[in-house]
């Protein structure tokens, strides 16, 4: 609910937010569009990488009855390098590089496949982290949408309305009251100019009396 006062201070106030909102509410119907595309092609780069993800699973699950010989722990996730930018506004994080290592085996002993199940592994190492960064940056954007959608319809369905209906009901209270005192002016001026015509007969009654006599 929006407080004011009837007078002209207020107004001035009133004035004033409904202008800063009238000239940000653009900007963040602008921000709101840019951020509902950017969650969009979120969506669009998770999706592609579950299906990127299933398809190395699928590849996995082919050589499900050879994996009982194979040491998983030979390939190892060492690091994850990241990097933070702002996408509409928002301070997103990206993934810049994903650093596997494949500890040493012996490559005369083990199966000749090992090469082809390290290369397996890595690839959903990989796809697995960049999706679950993927699903971290849209989760992002996403609240950042709805808080800004949020904004825009406070703005343009409560607040905007609110300080316009302020607007017009201190204008016509002053408008009012400017009528009312104006009309109060005219009755006192026709009062006096009554009481001085009324004062002039009696004083030109009493000179014809003091004549007569």
């Amino acid at each position: 609910m929006i407080r004011f006062q009837y007078n002209k201070t207020s107004l001035q106030q009133i004035e004033k937010q409904l202008k800063m909102r009238q000239r940000t509410l653009p900007i963040i119907k602008n921000k709101e569009t840019a951020l509902r595309l950017e969650v969009k092609r979120c969506r669009e780069e998770v999706a592609a990488l579950e299906a990127k993800l299933q398809q190395q699973i699928a590849g996995y699950e082919s050589m499900y009855a050879l994996w009982g010989e194979f040491d998983a722990s030979l390939v190892q996730l060492r690091d994850v390098q990241l990097d933070v930018r702002k996408i509409a506004g928002v301070r997103v994080p990206v993934l810049k590089n994903i650093e596997l290592e494949a500890r040493p085996f012996g490559i005369f002993s083990a199966p000749k496949w090992y090469f082809d199940g390290i290369n397996l592994l890595h690839g959903l190492a990989k796809t697995a982290v960049e999706r679950e960064f993927a699903v971290a940056k849209q989760d992002l954007l996403d609240h950042a949408r709805r808080k800004t959608t949020q904004k825009v319809n406070l703005f343009e369905k409560v607040q905007i309305p609110g300080f316009q209906e302020a607007v017009r009901k201190i204008k016509r209270f002053m408008e009012d009251e400017e009528n009312l005192s104006k009309s109060s002016q005219k009755i006192l001026k026709s009062l006096q100019q009554k009481r001085a015509e009324a004062e002039e007969a009696d004083m030109q009654t009493n000179d014809r009396k003091e004549a007569i006599a």
